[in-house]
C-alpha cells in the first residue's frame, strides 16, 4: 500500500477497521452477541486477530465490549488497548496487561506503527468531566499513512468541538453517529447523540472528503434512516463532500491524489 492510502472497513454500529501495510487497528466493535442487536457480529472476536491496537471510545458494551476485550487480551498478546484512562481500572479486570493499556485523556496522543491516534473529548448528550479531570467518553483523530480519519465515537456538538478537530488539519473521513436523543431514549437511559441534521452540519463545517453516517443499524428503538442524512448532506453540500453509507464488512480504500482524496 503506498503512502497516503489507507483501507476502512466498517463493522456495524460505530465499529472500525483502519489498515496500513503495517499496522491494523480496530475501533468501538461490538463483537458479541446480544439479545436485541439487530446485526450479528460479522467477525466473532475469537477470530479477530493481528490487529495491533484495539480502541473505544467510552464504556458502553457496543464501544468497549469486555466480553470481547477480554478475549483479545489473550488472542493479540502483543496489542495495545486504548481507551478513556477513566476507565483503567475496569480495562484492567479484563485481564489486559499493563503495559497494553494505554489510557487517554483530552489532548493526549499514542503512536503505534504508521498510526497515530489523537484524544478529544466527546459528549455524549453530556460533556462529562469528573472532579480527577478525565473525561469517561472520547472521539479519536487517527492519522494513518497519511490518511487523517475523525472517529467521533458518541457524542453531540459541543462549543470548542469543531475548533479542536480543524486544529489536526484537513480531515479525510468522518465516522459520525446519527441516531439522535429524544425524551424517550433518555427516559430509557439511552444517553444521546447528534441527530442526522447536525451530524451533517458538522460534516458540512469541517468539509472531509469523504463522510460515512454510523450508529444506526444495531438497536430498534436507538436508531436512524442514513438514507436521510445522505439526503441532507447532497441537498446542502452536494458534492463537495461524498458520503458513503457503508455496508458490514464492505472494504473502503481511501487515497489521497494531489494531496486531495
Amino acid at each position: 500500500m503506498s503512502d497516503n492510502k489507507a483501507t476502512l472497513c466498517w463493522l456495524g454500529q460505530m465499529g472500525l477497521l483502519v489498515k496500513t501495510d503495517t499496522t491494523a487497528i480496530c475501533i468501538d466493535y461490538f463483537a458479541s452477541p446480544m439479545e436485541g442487536r439487530l446485526k450479528q457480529p460479522p467477525i466473532p472476536a475469537e477470530d479477530l486477530k493481528g490487529i495491533d491496537a484495539f480502541l473505544g471510545t467510552h464504556d458502553h458494551v457496543d464501544h468497549i465490549d469486555h466480553g470481547a476485550w477480554k478475549i483479545w487480551a489473550k488472542t493479540n498478546p502483543d496489542a495495545r488497548f486504548i481507551f478513556p484512562a477513566k476507565h483503567m481500572d475496569k480495562i484492567l479486570s479484563d485481564g489486559i496487561d499493563k503495559t497494553n493499556a494505554i489510557g487517554l485523556n483530552e489532548g493526549g496522543t499514542y503512536e503505534i506503527g504508521d498510526i497515530t491516534v489523537h484524544a478529544i473529548a466527546a459528549s455524549h448528550e453530556f460533556l462529562d468531566r469528573g472532579d480527577d479531570g478525565l473525561y469517561p467518553y472520547l472521539q479519536y483523530i487517527i492519522e494513518a499513512n497519511g490518511i487523517r480519519i475523525h472517529h467521533a465515537g458518541d457524542t453531540v456538538r459541543y462549543e470548542g468541538m469543531l475548533s479542536k478537530i480543524k486544529s489536526f488539519g484537513n480531515i479525510d473521513v468522518q465516522l459520525l453517529p446519527i441516531n439522535g436523543r429524544d425524551a424517550v431514549r433518555y427516559r430509557n437511559n439511552w444517553i444521546g447523540n447528534m441527530t442526522y441534521q447536525e451530524a451533517a452540519d458538522l460534516a458540512g463545517d469541517v468539509m472531509p472528503s469523504m463522510v460515512i453516517p454510523g450508529h444506526w443499524d444495531m438497536f430498534e428503538l436507538n436508531g436512524e434512516d442514513p438514507g436521510k442524512f445522505a439526503d441532507y448532506i447532497d441537498a446542502k453540500y452536494g458534492k463537495k463532500i461524498e458520503c458513503r453509507i457503508p455496508k458490514i464488512m464492505e472494504e473502503i480504500t481511501f487515497e489521497k491524489r494531489n494531496g486531495n482524496g
